[in-house]
């Protein structure tokens, strides 16, 4: 597939409410290779379609350690537990980190590529991600909930 240019924070497509996907054409199947494509070649965990500039509710999150790579279309979280204070940053916010709190354990629901409703549960990295994304879907930054940027020094340590 193809690499997209990842949009910057300074952007204000990333700043607007994205439209839910009706119909899972070409186009998008095209859009979702590409994501999954350029969130690797970027060596992100995770891309939302406005991060490449279309306002769509699509992300895509890649888990190396478990050799998975999610792709959920019209996502939604259902539930949540427990909180994590983690680094945060974002391809979109490059070599910028930030703490945030997130939920520990979420669970998100869609429908992936082939149309079929998906519903995942996961803890730490990939349920920060799945907020992370999701934020992005309704033009908010993670920079939006950060509770204090992190020096360079910071994240060595």
């Amino acid at each position: 597939m193809a690499i997209r240019n990842i949009v910057l924070d300074t952007d204000e497509v990333l700043r607007k409410k994205c439209r839910p996907v009706e119909v899972i054409d070409a186009k998008v199947l095209t859009l979702i290779s590409d994501m999954i494509d350029t969130v690797k070649k970027a060596d992100g965990v995770g891309l939302a379609a406005p991060q490449v500039g279309v306002l769509k509710r699509i992300f895509v999150i890649n888990d190396p350690a478990k050799k998975k790579v999610y792709e959920i279309i019209n996502p939604e979280i259902v539930a949540t537990s427990g909180t994590q204070q983690t680094a945060e940053g974002c391809l979109s916010v490059p070599g910028k980190y930030g703490v945030t709190n997130r939920p520990m354990k979420v669970t998100i629901r869609g429908i992936d590529r082939n149309g079929k409703k998906v519903e995942y549960t996961e803890e730490g990295l990939i349920a920060k991600a799945f907020c992370h994304e999701t934020d992005h879907l309704d033009g908010i930054l993670y920079t939006d909930k950060v509770i204090r940027m992190l020096s360079p020094e910071e994240l060595e340590n």
